[in-house]
């Protein structure tokens, strides 16, 4: 593998567990370089090329924006070997990305798993069932999915067009969920709440559930009821304690007035209501 950041020692020490040998590692920080010797013990560490000599199959595990030119550098310099399986675990991007080696022989593949890593080998555990976006031409996509398979995974196909927007869909619902989660921690911290924690995982583990199960019929709380003045009160209290998290309330409020208005939780009425507050500015109680 190529970059042993969080996801690649985890995926390589699964393909292991499946019966593959893991010839060699590329990592550049201590951190990786760590993560490698913890999850994939006596694997050597070696410079890309030397990776790609080395293997029949290779995991790319960079940063999405360091891809395009990883490949294009490996297939300049003649690293890409024909038959080579190339996969790489971007979900941003599908195969074309993987051209300038496809060019040169390589057989391209797009594996995503939809998870979020740690790095540890807590990560192994998590992959059992773990769905996985795989983006390939037509005649790998056998293959791709045995891989996945073989990784404990479940594979789902995203064709090449839409592979922007599967990602765009993810990286908002976990990264900003977890925005959403420390922001509500730090609220209850300054309410005095001592484990905020241990209040908040029933109740969003439930919402969690309930939203995965029926949608914006699962939407409760002011905005769902039009409680207007219940959110008037909430936008004053929060222009007190912090000064980032009303912008945030803001706008999920709106947009969950707008969802809640569709689904006919609430009436014209209630949502216009709640808008014009949403629409006041902080502290004066203008528009």
């Amino acid at each position: 593998m190529i970059g042993t950041g969080r996801v690649g020692p985890a995926l390589g020490a699964a393909l292991q567990l499946a019966g593959h040998t893991v010839v060699a590692a590329s990592g550049v920080s201590a951190a990786s370089r760590r993560r490698a010797d913890a999850l994939l013990p006596g694997v050597r560490i070696v410079t890309p090329p030397q990776v790609m000599a080395a293997a029949d199959l290779v995991l790319l595990t960079v940063p999405d924006d360091a891809l395009a030119d990883l490949v294009s550098g490996l297939a300049a310099t003649g690293a890409v070997r024909p038959g080579q399986l190339l996969v790489h675990t971007s979900g941003a991007h599908g195969v074309g990305i993987l051209e300038p080696a496809t060019r040169a022989g390589a057989l391209p593949l797009a594996l995503h798993p939809a998870m979020t890593f740690t790095g540890t080998s807590v990560d192994l555990a998590r992959l059992a069932g773990c769905p996985f976006g795989v983006t390939a031409p037509e005649e790998l996509r056998p293959v791709a999915e045995a891989l996945v398979v073989e990784m404990g995974g479940e594979p789902e196909w995203v064709p090449e067009e839409v592979r922007p927007l599967y990602h765009t869909a993810l990286a908002h619902g976990a990264n900003h969920l977890v925005t959403l989660v420390a922001q509500a921690v730090e609220l209850l911290r300054t309410a005095g709440v001592a484990e905020p924690g241990r209040m908040l995982g029933p109740l969003l583990g439930a919402a969690l559930d309930n939203s995965l199960r029926s949608g914006d019929a699962a939407l409760t709380g002011p905005v769902a009821r039009g409680d207007a003045g219940t959110v008037r009160r909430h936008l004053a209290q929060l222009s007190t304690v912090s000064p980032d998290i009303p912008a945030a309330y803001r706008a999920m409020a709106r947009a969950t007035a707008q969802r809640a208005l569709a689904n006919g939780t609430i009436d014209d009425a209630s949502a216009a209501a709640l808008l014009d507050v949403l629409n006041e500015e902080s502290g004066n109680g203008t528009r």
